[in-house]
This record gives structure tokens, C-alpha cells and sequence, in this order.
């Protein structure tokens, strides 16, 4: 009788010890299931902001693309008229601009702070390996800038000078490549636009290279900069602009561009470039338009 109870205690005891464990594994997938459960909720960047009815883009605050207007504090420009209008038609009723250092919006973009780059930028092979990029939005190419009152008349006349470039751009690589050639006595390097374009005004440099549709909106803005665009002049780093997205936001990537094609097929694009002074050579057709993201 002594061992038969005892082997109802073993027994008990070994039921109760297995009886733990399932609970404790039930626990666990519940656990996981709620993790997976949870994710699933969260959804993509687009389901997300469509909940919230807010999208975070980045910009490094350049006029007259994408950047917070002092006097109304409200974000404007170019990009910022593009993406605004995307996102009321995708259901989104708020964009929301982060400023970021332009060589650092992609890193930005993939470290999840942001949910987009809209900041004219170029859509080139080294940046398809960082990020997705939207269908071309628009085209344009770089200025050369120098003072009102400079004797430089021609690119030719920029060989014994010093030109400056903005960190990041590609307009930075037309004037490095001036250099490596001989073109240019030396080039200098700028954070933004902003230092740019006053190096210029207060005789740092000689001329810079900058964005063509931001250098004829400063010096239009800002008169005593006492600046002018050199004329005639074929622009070398001609490209075509679009928003980037992270790689696993392809279902936003296909729902802002058909969005952006529609724009361009009902007149919103062009009407949109036109409010901000372009014409048609800036416009680019659909077919024209398409990217070919690399992965």
C-alpha cells in the first residue's frame, strides 16, 4: 500500500509538471501570436499614415522645394505642392516636414524617422541602392552663379576661379569633376543653399553651382544679394526628379505613382510647375517617366 501511494504521488506530480509545461507553451504562442498579431496591425508606412492622416517627409529646407515658410509658417514649394496634393488624393490630410542635411536624407529615410524624401531629388544609380524612387515628378538641371557686377562671362572665364558647391548635390559633382579637369582654380564646399549662395554675394567664392530652378528663386526673393545666373550656359547635370521611399514600401511606391500619373494626366502636374514658373521643357511624359528601381 506504502508503494502504490507512492507511485500516486509520482504520478500526481509528473501530471502537474506536464500540465505546467503545456500551459507554459500555450502562454508562449499566445505570446507570439499577439507579437505577430501586433505587427500585422501596424501595417505598412502607408496604411500607417493614412490611420494617423499624417505623412512625415524629409527636406533640407531649400526654397523653393520643399520648406517651412517664415512668414506663415506653413510647408511650401514645389515638392511640397507635388506631395500635398498626392496625399489628399491617397486619403492623407496631413504632410509634415522634417528638416534634415540633404546628404543625410536617405540615411534618415532608411532609419525609419521619416516616411519619404521629397527635396528634388536626382533619381541616379547610387541612390537606387540606397532607397526606392517614385516615377519622375519633374526635370531640371544646374545654374552657375556669380555676382551682379562679376566679369565672368562664360564657363571659360572659370578657370583661374574659386567655385563653390553644396555637400550632397549633384551639382557639387559637376564642379568637382571642373576641377579634376583643370576648369576651375579651386572648390570649396557648402552645407546648404543658404551658405552657398551668400559665399557668392560676399566674395568667398567667385560663382557657384547650384540648382537652377533655386538659384533664379533666391535671386528673384532676395534682390540685394546682388547675384545673377550666367547666360548662355547648357546645363551638364540635367536630371530627372522624384521622391524616395524605403525598399520595403513598394505597395506606397505603386499607389503614389499611379497617383502621380493621374496628376500628369489630368493637367495637375503641369499646372502645379507652371504656379511656380516652369514650362513644358520641365515636364516629363509618363513613358518618359518611368524608374527602374533596382530592387
Amino acid at each position: 500500500m506504502k508503494n502504490l501511494f507512492k507511485k500516486f504521488t509520482v504520478l500526481a506530480v509528473l501530471t502537474f509538471i506536464v500540465a505546467m509545461l503545456a500551459t507554459g507553451c500555450g502562454s508562449a504562442d499566445q505570446s507570439a501570436k499577439g507579437n505577430s498579431e501586433s505587427v500585422q496591425k501596424a501595417g505598412s508606412t502607408l496604411e500607417k499614415a493614412k490611420s494617423k492622416g499624417v505623412l512625415v517627409i524629409g527636406s533640407s529646407n531649400d526654397a523653393p522645394f520643399a520648406y517651412m515658410d517664415a512668414a506663415n509658417n506653413k510647408f511650401s514649394g514645389l515638392d511640397a505642392a507635388i506631395i500635398t496634393e498626392v496625399c489628399k488624393r491617397l486619403g492623407i490630410n496631413k504632410v509634415e516636414m522634417k528638416q534634415i542635411p540633404f546628404e543625410n536624407l536617405l540615411i534618415e529615410l532608411n532609419n525609419g524617422t521619416i516616411d519619404m524624401v521629397t527635396d528634388a531629388m536626382y533619381i541616379k544609380q547610387e541612390r537606387l541602392e540606397k532607397a526606392l524612387f517614385t516615377d519622375v515628378w519633374y526635370k531640371e538641371g544646374e545654374a552657375v552663379v556669380v555676382k551682379a557686377d562679376s566679369p565672368i562671362k562664360t564657363k571659360e572665364d572659370l578657370k583661374d576661379k574659386v567655385v563653390g558647391g553644396q555637400k550632397g548635390t549633384a551639382f557639387l559633382e559637376v564642379a568637382q569633376k571642373w576641377l579634376d579637369a583643370g576648369k576651375i582654380k579651386e572648390l570649396k564646399i557648402f552645407s546648404n543653399q543658404s551658405e552657398l549662395m551668400t559665399g557668392v554675394n560676399t566674395g568667398k567664392i567667385d560663382a557657384c553651382v547650384t540648382d537652377g530652378i533655386v538659384a533664379a528663386y533666391t535671386i528673384k526673393q532676395n534682390s540685394s544679394l546682388g547675384l545673377r545666373i550666367l547666360t548662355p550656359y547648357d546645363a551638364e547635370a540635367a536630371g530627372k526628379i522624384g521622391a524616395a521611399l524605403r525598399f520595403d514600401d513598394k505597395a506606397m511606391l505603386d499607389e503614389v505613382n499611379k497617383t502621380i500619373n493621374e496628376m500628369k494626366k489630368d493637367g495637375t502636374l503641369m499646372k502645379i510647375l507652371q504656379d511656380y514658373g516652369l514650362n513644358e521643357d520641365y515636364f516629363v511624359s509618363l513613358d518618359e517617366g518611368k524608374t527602374k528601381n533596382i530592387k
